[in-house]
């Protein structure tokens, strides 16, 4: 029995070389393409496929009417709006997704951008570099401000796998925890709030929620007015949860203290995007979700969601 055309579109952000797919070739044929860039490249690539394994690439429904031979995707990421599920569902293409596989990676990752503000640790580190620490007239010396998490809020938009990790680690910091989700449930750790109060009451805001025509814009002006001017956003989910623009103009102008993002609208971003230049934001790759840990997993994971699509049985469906 002839074995499927399996095509990988974008396999460098899981695997930049440090893992393998040897596992997929098994079932089946196996093209392996670092980047997709274009429709066009896309539509190169993954002529003639049955399965396609892909993070970023839009998979519209135009696409699906010029790859006929196409039955499954299987995106390597938890979100899946990249895929017209509606459009699939149609053509009887069965979408697959890989869920809480980067949980504690992205935990992690939000408590780095939090405290590297909170603790100034690379402002420092770089001082002492620079020999300031060995010309000091005493023990310790500041060049910017530190504080401290203990009794602040900490806001949650989303309540998932990652939001309910982040504030069980906020509370160990001694946090108060304000969760918003659509549907609020029973917390012993967290009090559940509207998402005005959580704007308002907030001194960390940090996004947990997917990207739906409901979020987008999400933090737009009007939110951004009701929080406190020393508050700091973070943004770890989707870039397009926030207006850039309006967060832009809050932080140069002084209206809140700063935010720390690891994902940006376009990434990657134009080198005039707005938050590349603003005060007080720091910004990261998109890197969150990509430690060695969790690109193992979803890749071992992306695995089993082909086997178990070829054996009749797909798992992880959402179309």
């Amino acid at each position: 029995m002839k074995k499927p055309k399996i095509v990988i579109l974008d396999g460098y952000p899981a695997n930049p070389g440090d893992l393998s797919w040897d596992a997929l070739r098994e079932f089946g044929d196996l093209t392996v393409y670092e980047h997709c860039r274009s429709e066009a490249e896309l539509l190169a690539h993954a002529r003639g496929a049955e399965i396609l394994l892909i993070n970023k690439p839009q998979i519209t429904r135009k696409v699906m009417e010029q790859l006929p031979e196409l039955r499954f995707i299987a995106v390597q990421a938890t979100g899946y709006n990249v895929v017209d599920v509606a459009a699939a569902r149609d053509r009887g293409i069965v979408v697959s997704n890989v869920p809480a596989y980067s949980t504690g990676s992205v935990v992690q990752h939000t408590f780095a951008l939090i405290l590297e503000l909170f603790s100034a640790v690379t402002p420092h580190s770089e001082a002492v570099r620079r020999g300031e620490w060995s010309k000091a007239k005493d023990f310790t010396f500041y060049v910017a401000p530190t504080r401290e998490l203990l009794g602040l809020t900490f806001g949650i938009v989303g309540f998932g796998n990652i939001g309910q990790a982040v504030a069980a680690v906020a509370r160990a910091f001694g946090m108060n925890v304000l969760v918003y989700s659509r549907t609020p449930g029973k917390s012993e750790i967290v009090e559940f709030a509207s998402l005005d109060s959580l704007f308002e009451q907030s001194d960390i805001l940090s996004l947990h929620c997917p990207l739906t025509g409901e979020t987008e814009r999400l933090v737009n002006h009007g939110h951004l007015a009701k929080m406190k001017q020393t508050a700091l956003l973070v943004n770890t989910a989707r870039g397009a949860l926030i207006d850039e623009d309006a967060l832009a103009k809050a932080l140069n102008e002084g209206r809140i203290a700063g935010a720390a993002l690891d994902v940006l609208s376009t990434e990657p971003p134009s080198p005039d995007n707005v938050l590349l230049h603003a005060k007080n934001c720091l910004v990261t790759p998109h890197i969150a979700w990509a430690t060695y840990e969790a690109r193992k997993r979803l890749i071992a994971a992306s695995t089993e969601n082909v086997r178990a699509f070829l054996s009749g049985k797909p798992i992880n469906v959402v179309s």
